[in-house]
């Protein structure tokens, strides 16, 4: 079951997140402790190896050796970082489009209890159907690309037992050969009877039936996203780079991390504190990093962070069943709000959320601007000059030259070239 947190991290306060570091369920020492136990186990073997074991000569030939290795973890020979940050993000973008593509019937049964008409058995039959058809097209596509699914529902008489399809539709469907997935089959049921109902006027208009095909297309194009998504992977040589890069960066570490005597002065080996701190939480982190790839990058498994697939299944019908049968045409008697006679009213508040209603409104950022005398002194265009002018017209601002005598000189002009113009005869050939 998906792990939420939400509520616990509603408000920023003091240790906060911290609580959620002692989480068990969903949490990282549950993915990660069979591979930490295992990293200390050998470190421990090779540390005892080095201190009771070896003879001084072999001991001369191990530090050698931890010091040889001990210079790959410490430089970018093997760029971890790197790999497992572009792994990880590519994985996470991977699930966000899992999650956004999921095929929900809402806007689909919305537009079908609004455009499907009829109160009698054959309208409500219709609506019920076409609904049925959606969410068996999703439970088609969900069996194909989700182990819990598929436990549910191992085969087809499982998904008639469970109302989403009956025998003779199953016997249709298995009559139709194809070699690919056929979970697009029930669609192509809901667009032809979306058509008869059309034909039988029980949807009224060819908009209503186009809105009809295009939430239809929208649904039908999720499911066949998950179906690619499921089909296409992250390519599996990047994978592995990413798995090989980390796990050999380890071994390097096992060896290369050991504690020498510090008594023959070896640089960086000044102490011998028996356990390396350091390198374990880089353990940790690199590895725990890598945990969280593998555990997003296919969220329909039966990990605790899973998609909840089969709790959205059960959503999907009850819901669509609900909205195109039991609520098509049940409305409340129109009556007058509670506010119907006022022209100003506000909505009152608790005891424990009043103090928001003294705040005030938002109205944007530039409200409350402070402004200068500067700032909001208009200027008189016709006093200063323009910019830009040239050096006549700056001139004739010299010479006392205001707008309105140079506007009757234009003026003047222009209606003695009008006058000139009038005492020239026209002709035919113009």
């Amino acid at each position: 079951m998906t792990v939420s947190y939400t509520l616990e991290v509603a408000n920023v306060r003091f240790g906060g997140f911290s609580k959620l570091l002692f989480r068990w369920k969903g949490s990282i020492y549950k993915l990660l402790y069979k591979e930490f136990l295992l990293f200390c186990g050998v470190y421990v073997f090779f540390s005892a190896l080095y201190r009771l074991m070896l003879t001084p000569k072999q001991q001369d030939v191990f530090e050698r050796f931890v010091l040889y290795c001990d210079q790959f973890t410490n430089t970018s020979f093997i760029p971890v970082l790197f790999v497992l940050g572009f792994y990880v993000t590519l994985a996470f973008n991977r699930w966000w489009g899992q999650y956004t593509s999921f095929p929900l019937p809402d806007n689909l049964m919305m537009v079908v209890s609004g455009n499907v008409h009829g109160a009698d058995e054959r309208g409500r039959l219709l609506r019920r159907t076409l609904m049925r058809y959606a969410n068996l097209s999703s439970v088609l596509i969900l069996r194909s690309i989700s182990t819990r699914v598929r436990k549910r529902f191992p085969t087809l008489e499982h998904v008639v037992e469970a109302g989403f399809m009956t025998s003779p539709e199953l016997k249709i469907l298995e009559s139709l050969h194809s070699d690919f997935n056929k979970y697009w089959m029930p669609l192509t049921w809901f667009s032809n009877l979306a058509s008869r109902a059309r034909e039988e006027a029980r949807v009224r208009d060819d908009i209503a039936l186009r809105l009809l095909m295009d939430e239809l297309n929208n649904y039908r194009a999720k499911c066949s996203l998950l179906f690619h998504y499921d089909w296409i992977s992250i390519p599996l040589v990047y994978t592995q780079v990413v798995t090989l890069a980390v796990y050999s960066f380890f071994a390097f570490c096992v060896v290369g991390r050991q504690f020498l005597n510090p008594e023959k002065g070896y640089k960086d080996h000044k102490l011998d504190l028996y356990v390396p701190i350091f390198t374990l939480l880089q353990f940790f982190f690199y590895v725990g990093w890598l945990k969280v790839g593998e555990l997003i990058i296919n969220p329909f498994g039966e990990d605790d962070d899973d998609f909840e697939t089969n709790q959205l299944i059960d959503r999907n019908i009850q819901v669509s069943m609900l909205a195109v049968d039991d609520m098509y045409q049940n409305l409340a008697p129109l009556e007058k709000d509670k506010h119907w006679a006022q022209k100003h009213f506000s909505i009152p508040y608790t005891m424990s959320t009043a103090a928001d209603r003294l705040r005030p409104a938002f109205k944007g950022s530039t409200f409350d601007m402070r402004m200068s005398l500067e700032d909001v002194e208009l200027e008189q265009p016709d006093t200063l000059p323009r910019r830009g002018s040239s050096l006549e017209d700056k001139d004739c601002l010299r010479l006392g030259h205001n707008l309105p005598s140079l506007m009757n000189v234009s003026t003047h002009n222009f209606m003695e070239d009008v006058n000139q113009e009038d005492e020239i005869p026209f002709t035919q050939d113009g």
